[in-house]
């Protein structure tokens, strides 16, 4: 928990951050030096977000201009260039190491894995990959509290929190969406039903706050919905049903996907040799799908606008959903960098508008809508923040039917979470695991 009274050793840097931002001795008001520190952590991870958002665009637009079968060959390249990069620089990890060093490493994340990390996902996400600039933008900010912590000479909670908040910072500056993106930060990390860390919650809000103001200063996003869902009210009881229905539907096809995921990850596994080797092979598997189906290249948030807009038949919209977890699986597993969450809401909105096309009269933007949160909300355990983030995406102002189906996806989801770090301990994952 926040100290509410700095300890005596800290009495000259205290004394340093009241001078440098006005403050008094006696200041009458709540705001300390910790929402300074918050504020400066989320301002930082703003900026950060703010260029590699730019960068990434700018290796984006060249690379799309690849199609067809070129991407047999652009795409196995990329792979190599990732594999070569992890190789030289070292394996900076996914999600899953940061939950686990957040649970198990007092909040720690490690500084010097941000240059793999970087280099890695830029290349990942501009060549096509199906992964989001989530986990990077996560890793690197949450990695930059820590740093900032460790100048500070922050320890225990105080280090925690200051890492988490910074995650948060990372979390929002994607999705312009300050408290879904504090919650995410957060939520994420629970385990079982618990909502840990809650004494981070206004750190990681107030930091997120500070990321969206200048993340949507430079780059104009965020501000407002990220896709353009048709109009819907809530007017009917029966809603609610149809928001259960769904939510089942996205139950199912979180079970799907966590099942083709472990069976690239198997695959994958087995293949001998460098990392270089698997990333390579993994970009000629994303390459031959996006000769197949194009829309399953990138991480689906300008193609969602697609299935939006385009008059897609039922059939070809679950073919969409498969090839796009499936997209997924080969990304990530294969050792390609980036996160899912956006990916996964594509799959959800293929889904959910096929089903409103087989059964005439449903709301299809009631029915995408509720099948993404549930997709989400079963594979990453994030029912509350989900509902937050796509209400604030799509601009659907009754969030309760949201809320209904992010908690049946959440409560349908299989025992044992991708994230095997939300298990809180090697013990219980395989005391799961056998059960």
């Amino acid at each position: 928990m926040l100290p509410n009274k700095p300890p005596a050793s800290n009495q000259t840097q205290r004394w340093t951050f009241a001078q440098l931002f006005g403050l008094v001795k006696r200041n009458p008001l709540m705001i300390s030096q910790w929402v300074i520190r918050w504020v400066v952590v989320g301002t930082a991870g703003g900026l950060f977000a703010a260029l590699y958002w730019n960068v990434l665009e700018f290796f984006t637009h060249r690379l799309q201009r690849f199609e067809g079968f070129s991407l047999l060959i652009v795409m196995p390249l990329s792979g190599l260039l990732i594999g070569l990069v992890i190789h030289f620089l070292g394996n900076p990890g996914e999600i899953a190491v940061i939950v686990d060093n957040i649970h198990f490493r007092g909040g720690r994340l490690d500084v010097r894995k941000n240059p793999s990390m970087i280099l890695a996902s830029l290349v990942s996400i501009s060549a096509g990959g199906s992964a989001g600039p989530e986990a990077p933008l996560v890793q690197v900010t949450g990695s930059f509290g820590t740093w900032i912590a460790d100048r500070l000479k922050l320890q225990g909670e105080d280090l925690r929190t200051m890492s988490l908040a910074a995650m948060a910072a990372g979390f929002t500056a994607l999705f312009g969406a300050p408290l879904g993106g504090a919650m995410f930060a957060l939520e994420i990390l629970h385990h079982e039903h618990i909502v840990e860390y809650y004494e981070a919650l206004m750190p990681a809000i107030v930091s997120s706050c500070a990321s969206y103001l200048v993340f949507a200063t430079i780059t104009r996003l965020g501000i407002a919905p990220t896709w353009h869902f048709p109009q819907y009210h809530l007017e009917r009881i029966d809603d609610f049903a149809i928001a259960i229905m769904f939510g089942i539907i996205g139950a199912v096809a979180g079970w799907i996907f966590m099942g083709i995921f472990r069976s690239c990850d198997r695959a994958f596994g087995q293949i001998p040799g460098p990392i270089y080797v698997r990333t390579t092979l993994a970009g000629l598997g994303l390459g031959t799908l996006a000769v197949l189906l194009p829309l399953t290249r990138y991480f689906g948030h300008e193609e969602l606008d697609s299935v939006l807009t385009a008059n897609f038949g039922a059939v070809f919209l679950l073919t969409l959903a498969l090839g796009k977890i499936a997209a997924i699986s080969i990304t990530v597993t294969g050792g390609w960098r980036g996160g899912f969450i956006i990916p996964l809401f594509f799959t959800g909105a293929c889904i959910g508008k096929a089903v409103a096309i087989l059964i005439p009269g449903l709301n299809p933007a009631l029915a995408m809508i509720c099948t993404m949160a549930a997709v989400n909300a079963a594979v990453t355990r994030t029912p509350i923040s989900t509902t937050l983030l796509l209400s604030k995406l799509t601009n659907l102002s009754p969030f309760t039917p949201i809320l209904f189906a992010s908690l049946i996806g959440f409560f349908l989801a299989p025992k044992v979470p991708l994230i095997a770090s939300q298990l809180k301990s090697q013990r219980e994952t395989t005391d799961r695991t056998i059960a």
